[in-house]
């Protein structure tokens, strides 16, 4: 009796929380907890709709860079710029990228909980947070233009923030749905810039993490959507003289797309996407957010859809033939080829014997008879960058979320070409210009450019545009972010440059040179649906959700009204 009155009376002393089962209630209220979702924020970033898969590659196809040599599975619609809005691949980047929101709200709102709180080890948490908030929206409204906005994960207790809509009242078209949310991308990236130390404050703890300076440079490109080109061309020259820590571009440019970690988070690097190196990863796939599990491969599997067929891959994606002629051009100084399309584009080249790891395919020695293509069938220039083509690392692909290459997501390089490209629409042509751009063409050994040779703002555009850009950055992705930026889609000009630079032809020789209008030429921009410069929102998203409206993909509508309204003016085609 006296035992059952003891237990009796300490009852309410019993009732533990299982720490093994956290709740959102339980969860959170320690800076350790919330270290650990920032874990997950990151995770979030490399699934198979974010990086790690077709939210990159479908972006790429958006683009006049690649293209979809198999003609099969989801990268010819992407690439055709008409995806149907059935289409449940495209919606695996809306979902994975909401994913990554949902957790940085939990986190942000955790934080703004912690009100007396000034530690630095909040501001980092929260910092980064913010910074994946803001990743997320910027890709979802560059690639989906109106998605719904949703800021507190308090808002999750009820279906009316659940189900959250992306049109409020008097919007006739949706299209202001895309501001808000550009504000919101701007206003996060601003607050990061405050909140996280530079990678030079940060040392060892800020390898692989958001800095300061990675803020600073999405903030730029976020300002740079919306042609807020004197406010970006600010950030961009603060980058440049150090006020966010030191970056520079690197000797070798092949540094920026090697394995391991004497290459990778390299001084060039603001922000790259983490992933285990080869021999390091599980043995499990992580394609979707349910199947996540201790022993994923923590790979991506960017290098299944861009090598070539005969090594394993899935034969998906080729670089372009524009692309290709482009780089063949212009020469070094010395008379080479430019070291950049070693890393881009796997062609067999004489110049290529003694330089890097020579003509070889990933361990195979490669001979000048044309064999080395994307797809058997349809020919096609493979894909070397964020490959092992030229690494020499292994000789086949294991397909699925396998190659450990980080995935640069952004460089140094860039920074100055996006510079150059602010100084000229604020100010262009000037000297100013030229030096930033003539930086990144030295280190491929190309001769400077000179001021007097560009005597009017639209030449100089169309030398960063199409010649700067394309040799630097060729086949990764935000090229399509691009594209829709300049209101490429929206001038007649415009529109048949990207159907030349689009052109190819089925079972033509590697090195052939593809003319739009030969016969058997076709362009990934015939097919061109106006509105189509975006995804489509997933119909099945929009029967869930009575609060969600479709977009200019959804509607097939014209987004030309828009851009022009805004005030905002497409350059001409300078040949």
């Amino acid at each position: 009796m006296l035992g059952i009155g003891t237990l009796t009376s300490c009852s309410d002393k019993l009732e533990l929380s299982n720490p093994n089962q956290p709740t959102t209630e339980t969860f959170g209220s320690s800076i350790k907890d919330l270290e650990d979702a920032v874990i997950a924020c990151y995770h979030h970033t490399r699934m198979e709709g974010t990086y790690a898969r077709v939210g990159y590659t479908l972006d790429a196809c958006r683009g006049d860079e690649v293209w979809n040599v198999a003609q099969s599975w989801n990268h010819i619609v992407a690439d055709n710029l008409n995806v149907p809005i059935t289409n449940g691949e495209v919606a695996w980047i809306w979902r994975d990228w909401y994913y990554a929101i949902n957790i940085s709200n939990f986190v942000i709102t955790k934080c703004n909980e912690k009100e007396g709180d000034t530690s630095d080890a909040l501001k980092r948490i929260k910092g980064q947070a913010l910074f994946t908030r803001a990743l997320a929206y910027y890709n979802l409204a560059n690639q989906f233009q109106n998605p719904a906005l949703i800021l507190d994960y308090k808002d999750y207790s009820t279906l009316d923030g659940l189900y959250a809509s992306n049109k409020e009242e008097g919007d006739a078209d949706g299209l202001a749905q895309y501001d808000r949310v550009m504000d919101q991308v701007e206003a996060d990236f601003a607050e990061a810039m405050s909140l996280l130390p530079s990678r030079d404050a940060g040392g060892e703890w800020a390898k692989g993490r958001y800095t300061n300076g990675a803020a600073a440079g999405f903030y730029a490109r976020a300002l740079m959507q919306r042609h807020k080109y004197s406010e970006a061309l600010t950030v961009l020259k603060a980058i440049i003289g150090g006020t966010y820590g030191h970056y520079e571009l690197m000797a070798n440019y092949g540094d920026n797309f090697r394995e391991g970690p004497a290459y990778e988070n390299n001084a060039e690097s603001l922000y790259e996407v983490q992933f285990l190196d080869y021999g390091s990863q599980g043995p499990d796939d992580e394609w979707t957010p349910v199947n996540v599990t201790k022993n994923a491969s923590q790979g991506h599997a960017i290098e299944s859809n861009y090598a070539p067929a005969h090594v394993g891959s899935w034969q998906d994606l080729s670089a372009a033939p524009w692309l290709y002629q482009l780089f063949k051009a212009e020469r070094t100084t010395n008379g080479s080829l430019d070291p950049r399309l070693y890393w881009t584009i796997g062609t067999y080249e004489p110049e290529w014997e003694g330089f890097e790891y020579g003509n070889v395919c990933y361990q195979e020695e490669m001979k000048d008879d044309g064999t080395i293509v994307t797809n058997a069938v349809n020919g096609g220039l493979p894909i070397a960058k964020w490959t092992n083509f030229r690494t020499g690392l292994y000789s086949s692909v294991v397909t699925g979320l396998k190659c450990g290459i980080n995935l640069r997501i952004m460089r140094y390089s860039d920074v100055l070409l996006r510079a150059a490209e602010c100084e000229n629409e604020v100010s262009g042509p000037t000297q100013q210009a030229i030096d930033w751009i003539n930086q990144v063409r030295r280190r491929a050994q190309l001769a400077d450019l000179n001021l007097s040779d560009f005597n009017t703002k639209d030449k100089l555009f169309e030398q960063i545009a199409n010649v700067e850009r394309p040799k630097e950055f060729g086949c990764e992705t935000g090229r399509g972010f691009d594209l829709i930026r300049w209101g490429f889609f929206y001038d007649n000009g415009r529109l048949q440059q990207l159907k030349e630079h689009g052109a190819y032809r089925l079972g033509a020789g590697i090195k052939d040179v593809i003319t739009y209008g030969d016969a058997g030429v076709e362009s990934t921009y015939d097919k061109y649906e106006k509105g189509h410069e975006y995804f489509p929102i997933f119909q099945n998203y929009l029967n869930d959700n009575a609060n969600l409206v479709g977009n200019s993909a959804n509607n097939n509508s014209d987004n030309s009204v828009y851009f022009t309204q805004k005030g905002w003016t497409v350059h001409p085609v300078v040949k």
